[in-house]
């Protein structure tokens, strides 16, 4: 190996034997898949919630692997006489961490419950929700961005993005579509962070539509896209509508591009970078739940009038005219919307 080589990174996870003997041999630090992944996510998380989920993995991954750090620790502490009185510094160590997962997860439910409180009351409210999901690296934020006119974080690197970000689409619809950007999938995740992701994830399984985004540049697409299919499978999230988009078109010969449309004949073929195909995207997710909608017309008493408002708000308004029985609206919006409204108005 080079000899100013100050890490060894191994695509595999390692036992602690393992890690062990090769930094002995290696004379170097030595990385497993897991460590490498979990320090990625350590540097990327920004809310609360995602550095609580990325210490909850890393505590978990790191418990088996706590070892003396000298001969002196096996000394007993808290006891008195031979062996077996007490407490190795290794087991107090252990406990310590065990205590502090504790902690970390009752503060994770705290944080979860908040964010499932307001999943909920989009779900309450018919809200039309799409999620991007994809491997790690396809593009996603740089096309949530693109479609939200929001100057989000954007990055060419692994998991740019690991907290959910939940913005309307620009130019803004009526009844509003609302767009989630979601952690990026990764093969072999560890089992660790997919279940500490729950509620990243969960904004995909609860999305009426997902934008499959993929690397259309990467030779490994197609592995890429099996791993996220697996791991929306695993949440329950694998019959949901979508549509596979093919990014980074830009990046590929007119050949590769033809190809793939023969291959892929329902895809749309795109870059996030092309304002052009930014905004067919953004009509064929207008369409998408157009096709749930329906017309229904209310009559608005003249001491009512908020709720006119309010149908302007939460609907698209096809016509408005006054006559001496009030405001007579005819609107266009999905069906279980419409129901809610009936009750309400």
């Amino acid at each position: 190996m080079p000899t100013d080589a100050v890490t060894v990174l191994v695509d595999q996870d390692l036992t602690p034997t393992q890690m062990r003997n090769l930094e002995k041999a290696t004379g170097v630090e030595v990385l497993d898949r897991s460590m490498v992944i979990l320090s990625i996510f350590q540097r990327h998380a920004r809310t609360r919630e995602a550095k609580i989920q990325v210490e909850i993995a890393r505590l978990v991954y790191m418990a088996p692997r706590l070892r003396e750090a000298n001969a002196g620790t096996e000394r007993q502490r808290g006891g008195i006489g031979g062996k077996g009185a007490g407490e190795s510094v290794l087991e107090l160590g252990r406990r310590a961490v065990r205590d502090r997962i504790a902690e970390l997860r009752r503060s994770l439910v705290v944080v979860q419950r908040e964010a499932d409180v307001q999943r909920s009351r989009r779900s309450g409210s018919t809200t039309q929700t799409v999620a991007l999901v994809g491997y790690t690296n396809a593009g996603k934020s740089r096309l949530m961005r693109a479609l939200t006119n929001n100057a989000m974080y954007v990055a060419d690197q692994l998991f740019a993005t690991l907290d959910t970000t939940v913005r309307a689409l620009v130019p803004e619809t009526r009844p509003r579509i609302l767009v989630s950007d979601t952690v990026g999938f990764i093969k072999a995740l560890p089992h660790d962070l997919v279940a500490s992701f729950r509620s990243t994830l969960e904004e995909a399984r609860d999305a009426s539509l997902h934008l499959h985004v993929v690397d259309a540049s990467d030779p490994a697409f197609r592995t890429q896209y099996d791993v996220t299919r697996q791991v929306l499978g695993e949440i329950g999230a694998e019959d949901h509508p979508r549509l596979l988009i093919l990014n980074k078109c830009d990046l590929i010969s007119e050949p590769q591009r033809a190809a793939l449309a023969e291959e892929f004949s329902e895809a749309v073929m795109m870059s996030a970078k092309s304002s052009e195909d930014v905004s067919a995207l953004h009509g064929q997710i207008r369409d998408f739940f157009e096709r749930s909608m329906e017309e229904e017309e209310f009559v608005i008493p003249y001491d009512q009038q908020g709720k006119v408002a309010l149908l302007h708000e939460r609907c698209r308004v096809l016509e408005e005219r006054y006559d001496e029985d009030g405001a007579h609206v005819r609107v266009r919006a999905p069906a279980a919307l419409l129901g809610g409204l009936r009750r309400e108005i």
